[in-house]
């Protein structure tokens, strides 16, 4: 019995030093959950405050890109109030001046990357001093204002057009034509506008810098500029481009309204780039007319509905679209006084009389074009005067004038463009002798003289503004 006993206590004592090894064991698994749980949530939590770290940094640097600071407000003037570069003045407008500190070579490539994306920049009248070394050198001169050459501190040369600031409401009528179009878009064949300065005592554009000025220098200029016939063609269809992408492809319709050889500008490699939207408008694509107030555009390549009553599109860029291909062709001018007498006076005509007459290779001749390129010249004279036709509904879009000049379409014979100048003529004809019956033939007009003198006549007779 004693044995019974003794093999009992033997089997309860083994069967508690199991329980405590378990419970042993048990213990050791709970410390050890907790101990992961536990260090599971420490680098939980570090990885959170290195994200948040992180996005801290990438914040203020962003902000720090775009900070915006007072109109004027510059690193030197910070300076003399004892504030370090760091400090940013309150946002003036949506437009803030950018600061020197960013202008640094080592910012200089992103701002020029992020700029066909973002907004102009504003730019401190003191800046585009610097950038200009004080407006020392002219690079030309207009009706608004004059154009100087720069440059960025990272070498970039720019062009700063300041517009004088005795032109009133329509210096800043183009001020706004040409921040809001020029400034929303991009386009290989548009002048590029980096920024501006809206200041009370400068108001100034800043554009791409074109080293080879505009296009008149090379086609009208004494003695003229050297130019292939080649590289004349690409100026042609590269500015047809440029046109058909404000015509057609921005988010608004843009109609520049003043198309002509001093407003394509050629960078180093003879790049055409279509510039100066001074008088540009912007306007919806459902909408099938634009009100007018006044006369748009330069007389000889204005089409005929912005100086009479008619209604006013998109269509009369192509008009003068169309009067700059002559000029491209002629390499001179449309109109000559100097051949006065002559039926070569007004090229526009002149052509589609040779034309009519299948003498059209006779014209290309005379303009000085090789027989190799006649073929090509000739589908230039044919596209031109398709886009001259006196109505805008018969004029073709620019992306097809694009397709006529590259030779992808054929184009029908146009029919003639100038066939309402016979009314005009006979009307400047009364308007400048008075009298029907007295009139002297020795003092009439020219038809391209007649042509605008019957415009002027129908524009003074508007008291009111067009709506078409």
């Amino acid at each position: 019995m004693s044995s019974s006993t003794s093999g009992n206590t033997n089997s309860a004592q083994a069967t508690a030093e199991n329980n405590l090894r378990l419970n042993s064991a048990a213990k050791s698994n709970s410390t050890a959950a907790i101990f992961a749980i536990v260090l599971g949530t420490i680098v939980a939590v570090a990885i959170v405050v290195a994200v948040i770290y992180c996005l801290k940094r990438a914040t203020k640097s962003i902000l720090s890109y775009y900070a915006p600071v007072r109109i004027g407000q510059s690193d030197q003037a910070a300076n003399e109030r004892g504030q370090s570069k760091d400090y940013y003045g309150a946002a003036d407008a949506a437009f803030p001046v950018i600061r020197d500190s960013q202008l640094e070579a080592g910012t200089m490539e992103r701002f020029l990357g992020e700029i066909a994306r973002e907004k102009p920049i504003r730019f401190a009248p003191q800046q585009l001093a610097g950038f200009t070394r004080d407006f020392s050198k002219v690079l030309g001169s207009g009706g608004f204002g004059v154009v100087y050459e720069g440059q960025f501190p990272n070498g970039v040369l720019i062009a700063v057009k300041v517009l004088n600031n005795s032109s009133g409401k329509r210096l800043e009528e183009q001020f706004m034509a040409e921040v809001g179009t020029i400034g929303r878009t991009y386009h290989f064949n548009l002048v590029r506008l980096y920024g501006f300065c809206f200041d009370p005592t400068m108001r100034a554009l800043v554009y791409e810098y074109m080293k080879n000025g505009s296009l008149d220098r090379f086609l009208f200029a004494e003695p003229r500029r050297a130019i292939e016939w080649e590289k004349l063609q690409e100026i042609a269809i590269g500015t047809a481009k440029g046109i058909a992408y404000l015509h057609e492809e921005c988010q608004k319709r843009i109609i520049h309204y003043d198309i002509k050889p001093g407003n394509v500008l050629l960078d180093s490699n003879l790049k055409p780039k279509v510039a100066d939207f001074g008088l540009a408008k912007l306007c919806n694509r459902d909408s099938t007319h634009v009100v007018m107030s006044g006369c748009r555009g330069t007389p000889g390549y204005a089409a005929p509905e912005l100086w009479t009553p008619y209604p006013v599109t998109h269509k009369c860029d192509v008009y003068s679209f169309g009067m700059l291909l002559f000029e491209i062709v002629g390499r001179r001018r449309n109109y000559d006084a100097n051949l006065s007498g002559g039926s070569q006076e007004w090229l526009p005509r002149w052509t589609y009389e040779k034309l009519k007459k299948n003498e059209l290779s006779d014209m290309i001749s005379t303009c000085g074009i090789s027989a190799e390129n006649r073929e090509k010249a000739e589908r230039m004279v044919m596209v031109a005067l398709w886009c001259v036709q006196y109505l805008p509904t018969e004029r073709p879009n620019m992306s097809v004038v694009v397709k006529m000049l590259e030779g992808g379409v054929e184009i029908a014979t146009p029919p003639n463009p100038f066939g309402h100048l016979e009314e005009h003529n006979n009307l400047a004809v009364v308007f400048n002798s008075g009298s029907g019956s007295n009139a002297d033939p020795s003092n009439q007009p020219s038809s391209e003289n007649s042509y605008y003198t019957a415009c002027l006549i129908n524009t003074a007779k508007r008291t009111t503004d067009i709506e078409m």
